[in-house]
């Protein structure tokens, strides 16, 4: 194997696939990329087990061949070479020589063959949608999923197609974010598949904000390809709670307020929330809200907010970074919280936009 490349035009691919190997790794294999090179070119794929991503580039081939190489050692080295030096990569004895102006590089490598590719999947279903809305829509609910929880179900976030609507959703047990869009073409088949955490985020950073994407599900597998990169994850294998119990459906008191005022007092009074369970106290009262935070040394807070609402006096109280989040995620100048009674889960969404909404479980202080 041998080739020359520009440094960019090897630096692009190793940056779009460098971010699922891990530093520290059971198998060695998985520290290293497995570099292929034939008369189509440059490809590059990492994988940890779980999500694989794989990225092209256009090289001058000498002759062709494939091998693994330390990913994180690689990326270093083309990084801190000269902006557009021309770099020669050789196979010798199994090692590999870098070469570029007056440097001179020497890597160990591993066998192709003991690469974990995964291979074709079987497509069970394929929809396509544009980057931008993706990338909203993973946005809008990622937040929300469980990290390292025992329910390994909730660890990730629920693709859901039913006619012409994609929905996601996602929630850790104290919270929940769900947003949806329509999609050109109807779906034959609902379905419901998970998507693993590391997934969902090395997916956000694939994605742009120009042109289509188009999703391969099949019984194990998701595969996305978007911009020269292919994007391939396993699906979690677990059933996710039935969501549409948790959503309030009517709750009977509806405040309305400014959504960046709300955010801004809720960041002053976290200030002096215990930092540990992140508690605050919300007083609902004729057109007001109140919040009140403290701590265990004593301190206070308070923040006061004119809002609308005219019913019932109610106390309530939440995590506030929950809270907090929900209202990031939200669109438009105003947000409207809905309340059943002060047990209850709270809905958090735009006035008359019900394409994402976000529920909170209260807590005990």
């Amino acid at each position: 194997m041998k080739f020359s490349v520009e440094r960019e035009a090897m630096l692009l691919p190793l940056q779009a696939v460098i971010g699922v190997v891990e530093r520290r790794q059971t198998m060695p294999i998985l520290s290293n990329v497995l570099v292929t090179v034939n008369s189509s070119g440059l490809t590059i794929t990492a994988t940890d087990l779980e999500v694989e991503l794989s990225a092209t580039g256009k090289v001058d081939v000498q002759a062709p061949g494939e091998i693994t190489i330390p990913g994180r050692k690689l990326i270093d080295i083309i990084k801190a070479l000269p902006e557009k030096a021309n770099i020669i990569l050789a196979l010798e004895n199994e090692r590999l020589l870098i070469r570029s102006g007056k440097s001179r590089f020497t890597l160990a490598t591993l066998p192709a063959s003991d690469f974990p590719v995964i291979e074709n999947i079987e497509i069970k279903q394929k929809i396509s949608l544009s980057q931008a809305d993706m990338k909203t829509l993973l946005d809008k609910t990622h937040f929300s999923m469980a990290q390292q929880d025992v329910r390994y179900y909730l660890n990730g976030l629920l693709f859901e197609l039913s006619g012409q609507q994609l929905r996601l959703v996602a929630t850790d047990g104290h919270r929940l974010a769900l947003a949806e869009t329509k999609l050109a073409d109807t779906v034959n088949t609902s379905s419901q598949v998970i998507l693993p955490r590391k997934g969902v985020l090395e997916l956000q950073r694939v994605l742009g904000n120009q042109g289509n994407v188009e999703i391969i599900i099949s019984t194990n597998h998701m595969r996305i390809t978007v911009d020269g990169v292919r994007f391939t994850s396993k699906l979690i294998d677990g059933r996710f709670p039935d969501y549409n119990r948790v959503i309030p459906q009517n709750p009977n008191r509806i405040v309305s307020a400014e959504r960046s005022a709300l955010r801004a007092a809720l960041q002053r009074a976290a200030i002096l929330s215990n930092e540990k369970y992140r508690g605050i106290r919300l007083t609902l009262k004729s057109n007001l809200l109140v919040m009140q935070a403290h701590n265990p040394e004593q301190e206070e807070a308070e923040e006061e907010l004119e809002v609308s609402h005219s019913g019932e006096d109610m106390e309530i109280g939440f995590n506030v970074n929950y809270l907090m989040e929900a209202l990031s995620a939200v669109d438009g100048d105003q947000v409207e919280l809905g309340f059943t009674d002060g047990n209850s889960s709270c809905l958090i969404k735009s006035p008359g936009n019900v394409a994402s909404r976000y529920v909170v479980m209260p807590m005990r202080l």
